[in-house]
């Protein structure tokens, strides 16, 4: 069943309860990237021009309930009065008689933003008491949170029990990207994967393998698989209990995966180690891996550039630090010169595209990490599933 959007209702005098993804990284009280923020103004526009009034709501960082003045949404409540051009009057709570009263006097054009859900320890346990609570604010429900989206939550998916609802247009944009990837992608398709463990991506990586035609392989994952062909790893990462996974999936599926020949090696896991270039037959057993090397760059881009599909999850090496960063740069860099569809799967790979400044050339970078992860692993995503149920 196609997921319903806001374009197939009608909003003329109705009072929308809008769940976004308001999670954005904070230092000393100021926001340091928006584009969480800013990527759910096409939604809170498409509204108010339609003749809403906007209830927003969203959670920020992991309070442990009650009160807390680092977790208060004031700064974003700022940051959308900045970019909508009008004011964001932030509530003093999501539920309760103020806020009640408050949204009962909303109007066609007006817009409030809720003080943080997770304030209320009924919300990651999707209380129905407390979805009911929300859901009485308003007459219709979009989920417009695609990072949230896995979580089974009051305000993510309980809502969507007592109110007609739809997706917002950012949900609709994710849904399109990484659906045509994974279920109708221009061929060659390409899967870029890094990160840490094995483990974490067993499972995306058994849904996807069928699919590609090749899979690149980067990250401290990288040394499992080099440790599954009988390599020295030196001190490098090793998830143990993925060898014989990793040497299965390369006895299986030589033509499809692509692992580094060289890789970047330091004494210690410092930004200040000098780096040295080996051979992945000849890594010293006293070094540690923190990046694919030149070589392998250079066979990854060419790989990238000749997709017509390319979808990133994970870093090639310690992206943060300088001296191993140049993997990571360059799939960036090719899948920014890349003619096909390229995706970045939010998460680490989305601060890496930022980092680098090539997030503007990336046809779509996912605005969800766990998210983005369990969609391409083929879960079904719970704030997804739920909207619609009321209409």
């Amino acid at each position: 069943m196609a997921t319903p959007s806001i374009r197939d209702f009608d909003f003329t005098g109705k009072k929308v309860l809008v769940r976004c993804d308001f999670n954005v990284p904070l230092e000393d009280g100021k926001i340091t990237d928006d584009r969480r923020i800013s990527e759910a103004v096409p939604t809170i526009d498409y509204l108010l021009k339609h003749g809403a009034a906007v209830i927003l709501c969203s959670h920020l960082g992991r309070p442990k309930g009650g009160p807390s003045p680092e977790f208060s949404l004031r700064p974003v409540a700022n940051q959308l009065s900045s970019l909508l051009y009008k004011n964001v009057v932030l509530l003093p709570d999501c539920v309760g008689p103020a806020v009640t009263e408050a949204c009962a006097q909303l109007k066609a054009g007006d817009v409030v933003l809720l003080e943080n859900v997770r304030l209320h320890p009924e919300e990651e346990k999707n209380d129905p008491e407390f979805a009911k609570q929300l859901a009485s604010l308003a007459d219709f429900y979009v989920n417009d949170a695609f990072g949230t989206a896995h979580r089974a939550h009051a305000s993510t998916a309980g809502v969507a029990d007592y109110l007609p609802s739809a997706a917002g247009f950012l949900i609709d944009k994710e849904i399109e990207f990484l659906g045509r990837a994974v279920n109708d992608p221009q061929r060659p398709l390409v899967a870029v994967m890094g990160g840490s463990k094995v483990h974490d991506k067993i499972a995306l990586i058994d849904n996807m393998l069928p699919k590609v035609d090749r899979l690149l392989i980067g990250g401290g994952m990288v040394f499992t698989f080099l440790k599954a062909q009988g390599f020295e790893i030196g001190k490098s990462l090793l998830d143990a209990e993925s060898v014989e996974y990793a040497a299965t999936l390369l006895k299986n599926n030589p033509e499809k995966i692509v692992l580094p020949t060289d890789v970047v090696v330091a004494a210690e896991f410092k930004p200040d180690s000098p780096p040295t270039i080996v051979s992945v037959d000849k890594m010293p057993a006293d070094q540690i891996g923190l990046d694919i090397g030149p070589h392998s760059s250079t066979a990854f881009t060419e790989v990238i550039l000749a997709a017509g599909t390319v979808i990133w999850n994970g870093p090639m090496g310690v992206f943060e630090m300088d001296a191993f960063a140049n993997g990571t740069k360059s799939v960036a860099y090719a899948m920014a010169e890349s003619t096909g569809l390229t995706i970045v799967g939010g998460g680490d790979s989305a601060a890496a595209v930022e980092k680098f400044g090539y997030a503007e050339s990336m046809s779509h970078v996912s605005t969800g990490g766990g998210a983005s992860l369990e969609f391409l692993e083929g879960k079904e995503l719970p704030g997804i599933a739920a909207l619609g149920k009321k209409n």
